[in-house]
């Protein structure tokens, strides 16, 4: 026989004590988002999901770090690849502070302008954009004007 009421079954992973869940990373950008934030070479512990269920995006990533908490500049790196991800500050096993990620206004040193002739790709000059549009992204270059669009974006 069949029981007619489903149960919901849950992976359950191991809390941390001390660090950051970074959680609601479109599941296709988890692998970016370690990147960027070089966690491929951290000694601390990492714990990852991807294509968990999520009502919000249909699957999601998430991503648990501990000792370690993540700076602004980290921060923004993190919204220009899942700018509705939240970070959760973890404090002696418990939720201290909640952070929600969003797309700045102006975004510099973090990416790389997409236009080959920008004098950011040929001297030594730190690269400084303007957000027009949130979602889907584009930046334009402070000193080419070119717009860089999401899809053609690179983080340095």
């Amino acid at each position: 026989m069949n029981d007619p009421i489903k149960k919901k079954l849950k992976l359950k992973v191991s809390a941390i004590s001390e660090g950051t869940v970074i959680d609601h990373i479109p599941a296709e950008n988890l692998f970016k988002v370690i990147s960027i934030l070089e966690l491929d070479k951290t000694h601390n512990m990492i714990t990852f999901g991807a294509n968990l269920d999520s009502d919000k995006l249909g699957r999601k990533a998430i991503i648990k770090v501990s000792n370690q908490f993540f700076e602004d500049d980290d921060i923004n790196r993190i919204a220009l690849i899942a700018p509705h991800a939240k970070l959760n500050i973890i404090r002696d096993y418990e939720v201290v502070e909640k952070r929600i990620v969003e797309v700045p206004e102006q975004v510099v040193g973090i990416v790389k302008c997409f236009n080959p002739k920008c004098i950011t790709n040929n001297e030594a000059i730190t690269t400084s954009f303007t957000v027009l549009h949130k979602e889907p992204l584009a930046l334009k270059c402070k000193y080419c004007e070119k717009i860089t669009h999401e899809h053609q974006m690179v983080i340095k």
